[in-house]
């Protein structure tokens, strides 16, 4: 993958930690800060997809009566399982 340089001004402290830490984990600077901006990524996209749930869950009966659906049973519930058709019922 191609790699593009970027130059970033931080105060003294913070660069010394940073170099600390890299060093600490035993990777180069440049590897140290790649991983902190993919994490923080990372956590943005997950906290969005779970604020969108959860506002999907909160408003999914305004949406079913809009568009003129019945609201889905949520996905931790258990479906009926039908009985015709299995082995040993009748």
């Amino acid at each position: 993958m191609a790699k593009t340089q970027l130059n970033v001004r931080v105060d003294e402290a913070t660069a010394e930690a940073a170099r600390e830490r890299a060093l600490q984990r035993g990777v180069s600077m440049n590897r140290y800060i790649e991983e902190l901006v993919l994490k923080d990524a990372g956590e943005v996209g997950q906290t969005f997809v779970e604020a969108a749930s959860d506002f999907m869950k909160q408003y999914e009966r305004v949406f079913a009566e809009e568009f003129g659906r019945e609201p889905r049973e949520a996905p931790d519930a258990t479906p009926p399982v039908p009985r015709e058709g299995l082995s040993g019922t009748t």
